[in-house]
């Protein structure tokens, strides 16, 4: 019956009145700068895995994390041409990646190891300028962003260990939906990163809070109070489980303006880590329980209340299931979707 209902839903996309909004931290990251554009050249499985979960999920606007990014975005454009492959292809017409702080270089020691040139003295850790950056897939035009990458914490260091986006789809009405899009960095290999981590994920309360933020051209505005807006990206905290400060995750869960339609799967159910608090079917990474954290729930779609969400899942199906095998190869992390009814 579930590999029957996962057909179902595979075969038929979002509704003609609804928006199929989704993240995931797709796993194409590389050694150093161009691998990634050259691997695209010639896809290897876990690349056509990506792009086939892709096709079958069908979102209409994507985020995807853990992306290498280029100056000219031409790994960016490869992967969406093999997207766009194929009877099932998926065509984006419209998209949007920007300078990250990973790898990009401060100059400084950061890390406190005598040199100033290693990867932990970037501004945000990266073996190279745009390692594991992000980028925007979507079927709808996206007007002019604002981007917070310059965004300072303390100590003369800047908040995001990637960026914080601020991008508006256009929606067929003429309004604007705000995606507010980050991937913060996890909570571990350092003393300082729970706190960063907690840092960047408690910008999104404040801006949704309505505090006005500079951002990188120096405008300082805040989030349009009668817009809505979705909070998307790898956050990189469970609620309950795992490393990191748990307060800052649940604070922006419970964020007046938020609602959480709490994606599922049955994959996330059937592998479930016996030590865990949390609900394993609202789990969306899969890493492995002897030596790792196991299974935890870091990817969140969050759209604020005035949207109206007929539908929401995590692309994890159970052992056996179609596209199972995709999902395990693509990446560690899954694919996390919700349907939005349009205004």
């Amino acid at each position: 019956m579930r590999a029957l209902l996962l057909t179902v839903l595979l075969a038929f996309p979002a509704a003609a009145d609804t928006l199929r909004v989704a993240t995931w931290d797709v796993g194409l990251t590389r050694a150093a700068p161009g691998l990634l554009l050259a691997d695209l050249a010639d896809p290897d499985p876990q690349i056509r895995a990506a792009a086939e979960i892709i096709r079958a999920v069908r979102p209409d606007v994507l985020l995807l994390t853990g992306i290498d990014d280029d100056a000219g975005g031409l790994a960016l454009d490869a992967f969406r041409s093999l997207i766009a492959q194929g009877s099932r292809g998926l065509a984006y017409a419209h998209a949007f990646h920007a300078q990250v702080n990973a790898g990009d270089p401060s100059f400084r020691d950061l890390d406190g190891d005598g040199r100033t040139t290693g990867w932990g003295d970037a501004w945000g850790w990266g073996k190279f300028p745009g390692h594991g950056g992000m980028a925007l897939l979507s079927r709808l035009p996206l007007a002019e962003p604002r981007t917070f990458r310059l965004h300072p914490w303390d100590e003369g260091r800047r908040l995001s260990s990637r960026s914080h986006w601020d991008v508006p789809v256009l929606l067929p009405d003429g309004r604007r939906l705000h995606l507010l899009a980050s991937n913060p960095t996890p909570p571990l290999f350092g003393a300082g990163n729970p706190r960063r981590n907690a840092a960047e994920i408690t910008f999104w309360t404040s801006y949704l809070s309505g505090t006005p933020v500079p951002d990188d051209t120096g405008t300082t505005a805040p989030l349009p109070p009668e817009s809505p807006a979705i909070v998307l990206g790898n956050l990189n905290l469970d609620p309950v489980d795992g490393a990191g400060l748990h307060k800052a995750i649940a604070a922006l869960l419970a964020h007046p303006r938020l609602q959480d339609p709490r994606p599922s799967s049955p994959g996330g159910a059937a592998a479930a880590n016996p030590h865990h608090a949390g609900p394993p079917e609202l789990d969306t990474a899969d890493w492995r329980d002897d030596g790792g954290p196991g299974n935890l729930r870091t990817d969140y779609v969050l759209p604020t209340r005035d949207l109206a969400v007929v539908a929401s899942g995590v692309f994890w199906p159970a052992p056996g299931e179609p596209l199972a095998a995709a999902a395990a190869t693509a990446s560690a992390h899954r694919l996390v979707w919700i349907d939005i009814t349009l205004p």
